[in-house]
């Protein structure tokens, strides 16, 4: 496609919004070198210096021009696939950690011969996706999921949302000083209230950021193939027989509605075939009708007036104007 971006892809929205699915179903034309969760602060999958050689210190760590010193020389050389082996071998030397650093340092060197592009599928750069854009010249996808099934799902896997990781992150606060409206709820015990603040604050973050794609993870799984297919001319990738056929296969696989999280392969990612429909339909498993409009009224986005009482116990953002999920 003429003039289409040419520069790496990052995939982003908050976990368990199909970041993972939609960065493999991109990477399925064989256009993109996959590379999961660089900002992750667990090892695996993150914390690996061969992929990016930079320390992280927050879930959703924020990056912007005040803090960039070691972020851009890190990311720059993540986003050109330049591996470092010597880094890499220090830092992790289980078996496990051998068998990724051979297939990411080999990956990374394969994609960069052949001139193919780096994707970044990570959920914890949601809060810096306009660094991204604008820095890195990533083509920036968020995906947003439904509030009640975002909340179902972390209620399923006995998730937490530990909202400190953001507060504690004095640059993010000064930037998005709307957030100071969690205080009241760090020592909340309400689960359900504070992953409706998780939620409504990434969103509120997403919509005032400008060049990035904005996209809701519901509609795309309700019709994957023409969604998609949107996708890829969004990001300058060609639309091609195998790429339809790989996400086809993925996107109708027998037997799939949601699934327990697990972990598996050396990338280390949730990502599992599954028909993108019926996991739609039972993706609200877990709530009740009196929870599920709890997290509809605690999630509610509006341009004014004060944020919702928590209690105590296929849109283009470039400006972004997103369609608001869930409302």
């Amino acid at each position: 496609m003429k003039g289409a971006p040419a520069g790496p892809v990052l995939v982003t929205g908050l976990p368990r919004s199909g970041t993972s699915w939609a960065g493999r179903m991109l990477a399925a034309g064989g256009g993109l070198v996959y590379v999961n969760e660089p900002l992750n602060p667990q090892h695996p999958p993150g914390r690996c210096p061969g992929v990016l050689a930079a320390q992280v210190t927050h879930r959703f760590q924020y990056i912007c021009d005040d803090n960039a010193d070691q972020w851009l020389p890190a990311f720059r050389d993540t986003v050109a696939l330049r591996y470092r082996w010597g880094a890499e071998l220090r830092a992790n030397h289980s078996p496990y950690d051998l068998a990724r650093l051979v297939r990411y340092g080999t990956a990374f060197t394969l994609g960069r011969l052949r001139g193919r592009r780096a994707l970044l599928d990570d959920p914890f750069a949601v809060l810096s996706a306009g660094w991204f854009a604008s820095r890195l010249g990533c083509t920036v996808i968020a995906l947003v999921r439904d509030p009640v099934a975002f909340a179902a799902s972390w209620r399923r896997l006995g998730w937490t949302v530990r909202l400190r990781d953001l507060l504690d992150q004095p640059l993010l606060v000064r930037d998005h000083p709307d957030l100071l409206r969690l205080r009241p709820l760090l020592r909340s015990a309400d689960d359900l209230a504070r992953t409706a603040a998780l939620w409504r604050a990434a969103r509120t973050v997403l919509d005032r950021t400008p060049g990035i794609l904005v996209t809701s993870y519901d509609e795309l799984a309700a019709d994957p193939l023409p969604g998609f297919r949107r996708l890829y001319t969004h990001t300058g990738l060609p639309w091609t027989a195998t790429a339809e056929r790989r996400i086809t296969r993925a996107c109708t696989a027998t037997g799939g509605g949601h699934r327990a999280f697990t972990w598996s392969g050396l990338s280390r990612t949730a990502f599992r075939p599954m028909n993108s429909r019926q996991a739609l339909a039972q993706a609200t498993q877990g709530l009740t009708e009196d929870e599920a409009a709890r997290i509809r009224a605690l999630t509610q986005l509006s341009e004014a007036g004060p944020p919702p009482d928590h209690g105590t116990g296929d849109h283009d953002s470039r400006r972004t104007g997103a369609r608001r999920t869930g409302q």
